[in-house]
Parts: C-alpha cells; structure tokens; sequence
C-alpha cells in the first residue's frame, strides 16, 4: 500500500491529537509537514519530536505542497471552508474538524467545490467513532431494539468553556448539541424533520450576556414519526456526562458514562461508582484515533469515508433550526432551512 503523505493545518489540541494518532496508529501515513499562523519554536520542537520534518506559518505551504496526499484541517472554524475549497482544488484528499462553517449557503457551496473535485472528504464527528456509541449502533441496524421511537441523548459539559470562546463559537447548538444532532441521525437512521428547542441561562449570567443560552433541550421528530430528545449543559459538576439511548419497537438499547474503573464499593452508607471520566480527551481518546484510521484507509483503498458531505450539512442544518426555533419560540420544519 502506497504511502498516505499527509500535512496537517493547526498545531493546537486537536491538532497534536490527530498528529498524534498518526504516529501511533496509522502505519500507512506519514506526517510530511505542520502549518500554523502562530508557529513558534515550542511548536517547531514538538513537531521535530513528532518526526514532522517541515513546518510553516502559512496554510498555503500545506495546500501547495506537492509532496502531500492529504490534509487534515485543525483551525479555527472560520478558516474551515475557505482551506477546504482551497485543498479540494488542488487535488488533495481532506479530513476536516466540524462544523465547515456557521453559515449553511457558504457549507454547501463549499461542498459542492469537494464533489466536483472528486478527493475524499470526511468530517470530524469522532463520537460516530466510539466503540459504546458503535454498538448501539449494531443493535439498531441488526433490529434488536426494533424500529426506532424513542432517541434521548445527555451531553454534559464539566465545565463551560471562557466567555470570548462563547462569543464565537456560533452558539451551543452550533458548538456543542452539533455532535448530538449527528448522533441522533447516526444512531437512528433516520433523517430530522422537524425541530423544537427551549433554552436558559443557568450556569452563568455572562454566557446569556455573549448572547447565549448554558442550558437547553431540543425535541426532534423524524422521519418515520419517531421522537429524539437532547438535553445539553456547560455545566456538570461531577464530570463529562454523556448517556445515549435508543427506544424501539422489540426494546430498548443504552450507553452510560465512562469511569476510571468499573468497581462499586457497598458499605454501610452507601453503595458508590466512581464519577464519569472528567475531560472529553478522556471519553473520546479512543474514537479520535479511529476517526483518523478510518479516513486514511478511506483514501488509501478508495472508499467512501464514514462521515461524508451529507453529514458535514445536515447537523448545521439541524442547529440552525434549532436556534430559530428558540428565538421564535415555535417548532420549525426543517423544509423551513433547507
């Protein structure tokens, strides 16, 4: 199998994670160069620690380079669709971190640049990568729990991220329910019709002053008459909460928290588990990695990629009515954003 020579455009966390995953996982591919606009010498180390022979400033460097297959996106969410155009048109296969923008008519646009081009695209919704969330998944396409009726989905943050990162990220649904839309649609099958959501600020009063809510619940009706609900907070105080479930018509499929260890101690106080892994690099390490495998055997054995370009648009269809729906305070059809 030839070689996958890949270039990497953002040396942040994600970044390093994906680079990481790389070196580690994926024989296959080599990581021939790192760019980022903020490239210092801490960053020029790590990359020469990571065998990563060239690094740049400019983005550029990356989508030129005639030594490199593929590109892996990284940055920030406003530089997405811009790099993705700019990677499709010169030939080279491309991972992307989600959303491709915030904007639904520039997504598509930019969509339509990677179909004509022909190179593999695939984004980064890593929780489709999970091997809880794979089960579930099995149980539904294997017709254990029957057809789909009920979808509920927990996404708990530890914490909320700091205020200038609210101001833009585009909003919790765009930001953070955007990887329960693509599960609910990944778990059922089945495509959103229509979207209602509530919302509140309950965890911090700055968060509602950027023009947000921390708290929220979004009802989904889907296209055979099923029901998904997904309740989102920036804030659980015992750690990263992430519960999925799939009520159908045979029974029922769940997936709690991860924890540090399975042990239950029984006293005479209490009976107790330990709390949920704390941090989302610990939850979804694993899904990461296998994200990344995925799309380069994609690209090395000419297949399509697990998460493609209906799967880039339809959640940020999703989260855009969802955000319409709380501002109007009415359920609103997805024809309605489409």
């Amino acid at each position: 199998m030839k070689t996958l020579r890949v270039g990497i455009i953002g040396g942040g966390r994600i970044g390093k994670v994906h680079a990481t995953s790389i070196s580690r996982y994926v024989p296959s591919a080599e990581i021939v160069a790192l760019a980022d606009p903020f490239m210092n010498e801490e960053l020029e180390s790590w990359a020469k620690d990571m065998g990563i022979p060239e690094t740049s400033k400019d983005s550029a460097y990356i989508i030129d380079h005639e030594g490199i297959d593929a590109v892996l996106i990284c940055s920030p969410t406003d530089t997405h669709a811009q790099l993705i155009a700019a990677a499709a048109r010169a030939g080279k296969h491309i991972f992307c971190e989600k959303p491709v923008d915030t904007d639904l008519k520039r997504i598509r646009e930019t969509m339509e640049v990677v179909r004509d081009s022909g190179v593999t695209f695939q984004i980064g919704f890593n929780r489709r990568f999970d091997h809880n969330h794979r089960a579930l998944r099995r149980q539904v396409e294997q017709g254990i729990v029957g057809e789909p009726q009920i979808v509920k989905i927990t996404s708990r943050d530890p914490s909320p991220p700091p205020v200038s990162y609210i101001e833009v990220s585009g909003g919790i649904f765009l930001d953070m329910m955007i990887h329960d839309f693509d599960m609910v649609r990944y778990l059922s099958g089945k495509d959103v019709t229509e979207v209602y959501a509530t919302g509140s600020v309950m965890v911090d009063p700055a968060i509602g002053e950027a023009g947000d809510v921390d708290t929220a619940i979004v009802q989904l009706t889907l296209s055979n008459g099923a029901l998904a609900v997904i309740d989102n907070s920036r804030q659980a105080v015992y750690g990263y909460d992430q519960r999925t479930e799939v009520f159908g018509s045979k029974g029922c499929a769940r997936v709690e928290n991860d924890t540090p260890s399975l042990i239950q101690t029984s006293t005479a106080e209490a009976v107790s588990t330990e709390k949920p892994l704390h941090f989302f690099l610990d939850r979804y390490m694993d899904s990461y990695s296998r994200e990344i495998i995925e799309f380069a055997e994609a690209v090395q054995m000419g297949l399509p990629t697990p998460c493609g370009i209906e799967d880039a648009i339809r959640p940020v269809e999703i989260a855009l009515a969802a955000a319409k729906s709380l501002k109007e305070h009415r359920p609103v059809a997805m024809s309605e954003i489409r």
